[in-house]
């Protein structure tokens, strides 16, 4: 029997230990530093309110790995499920993604209709009346310049104009990233949530699956079930790797492996020789209140744009649908506490990918720490599972 490590125990290393559970024929380690498995997407509990660091609902456009989870862990469709932004200097919510019937409501609403007229127009001067002609009115009238944008400041600013751009994206983006001006983000691929001007529905995810677990613990029946074949070490560290070697020392003992499964910062496995990879986190702070719910319906969370230190509140029981005469809120701050988002950098994402060089064959990176990529969710975690398990098949 072959013998595999997997590195970390968050969802992108339960999941490869399952792909290869289901493979056969593997020996599996997961190694864990924390003393449970999950990480963030663990359920925790307060005030009795089951809830999770941030709100780890399960996002996809692949039906095929909506179906594969569902049938270890039943998921419940949240297709009812609104984002709001809270601008304070129009003292209003409105929806996220930026919704086009909002402008209406908007104390300078006429000043973001003439800006999003301009850069509409900029954009079909540019054309030809042949190109013109080949287009339908739907394409014309949705142009802007985002193609030309070298950094996430002018991407908005070429989508949307300034006026909705300073509501909605400049200060919330540059507190959630702890930066002093977005054009230090080069890498936007992660952003907007959907389209930058939404029209129709003002649900979040109409394009995409939106569900979360119907069980009281979440996703946690899922890391049971992904290790139950493996040896799994909570609470553990490895001291050292040689990864060119497929060998690294667990508590005192070297160990050489068959392959590795990485889901951890792929700096951290090569003593970070090229650099450290810098992330950005987030501290959470439950409160409970004497409600029985406090957003409106079919409203999970908000957003707030402006300069307040905090970015977002989550509202559990939309998600969790736990019955209590109170609810759940979390309130979100950027911190460098801890690790948890990957900065959105050309020169960082390059710098990972020195390290993802030094990897042999053999050796498998997965997840969005082990990928070095903030637009990596819980489906991109399973489907790189299944990535290796087909390559090691083939």
């Amino acid at each position: 029997m072959k013998t595999a490590l997997v590195i970390g125990g968050g969802f992108a290393g339960c999941a490869a230990a399952h792909q290869l559970a289901l493979l056969g024929g593997w020996d599996v380690t997961v190694v864990e530093a924390l003393p449970f498995l999950g990480a963030g997407v663990k359920t925790r509990f307060y005030g009795g309110h089951p809830f999770t660091y941030g709100p780890r609902h399960f996002l996809t456009p692949m039906p095929h790995v909506f179906e594969f989870l569902n049938k270890y862990v039943p998921l419940r469709r949240c297709a009812d499920h609104q984002f709001l932004t809270y601008v304070e200097r129009d003292q209003q919510f409105y929806n996220y993604p930026i919704h086009k019937d909002d402008i209406d409501r908007m104390p300078d609403g006429q000043q973001v209709r003439d800006e999003l007229g301009a850069i509409n127009l900029a954009e079909i001067a540019k054309l030809s009346q042949a190109e013109i002609g080949k287009m339908k009115h739907d394409e014309l009238v949705r142009l802007n310049g985002a193609k030309h944008a070298k950094d996430f400041e002018e991407f908005w600013l070429y989508c949307i104009g300034r006026t909705l751009y300073d509501k909605f994206v400049n200060d919330y983006s540059r507190k959630m990233w702890l930066i002093e001006t977005n054009k230090q983000i080069d890498d936007f691929l992660w952003s907007p949530k959907g389209v930058s001007l939404k029209e129709g529905p003002r649900t979040a995810w109409d394009t995409a699956i939106s569900a979360y677990p119907i069980a009281i613990n979440g996703y946690d029946d899922y890391f049971r079930i992904a290790t139950a074949d493996a040896t799994v070490l909570l609470s553990t560290m490895i001291e050292k790797y040689d990864i060119p070697r497929k060998t690294v020392v667990i508590k005192g003992e070297k160990k050489t492996f068959d392959i590795i499964v990485n889901s951890i910062s792929p700096d951290l496995l090569f003593d970070k020789c090229h650099g450290e990879l810098p992330y950005v986190g987030r501290e959470l702070y439950p409160i409970v209140l004497p409600v029985e719910f406090v957003m409106p319906p079919d409203v999970y969370f908000c957003y707030y744009a402006g300069k307040e230190r905090f970015t977002r509140i989550v509202e559990y029981k939309k998600f969790t649908l736990h019955k209590a005469p109170t609810t759940l809120v979390t309130l979100e701050v950027p911190s460098r506490q801890n690790k948890l988002y990957p900065m959105p950098f050309e020169s960082e994402k390059a710098k990972a990918k020195k390290y993802f060089d030094m990897m042999p064959d053999g050796i498998f990176s997965v997840g969005r720490a082990g990928t070095y990529l903030y637009n990596v969710d819980i489906d991109n975690t399973i489907e790189h599972a299944m990535d290796v398990a087909a390559k090691l098949k083939s």
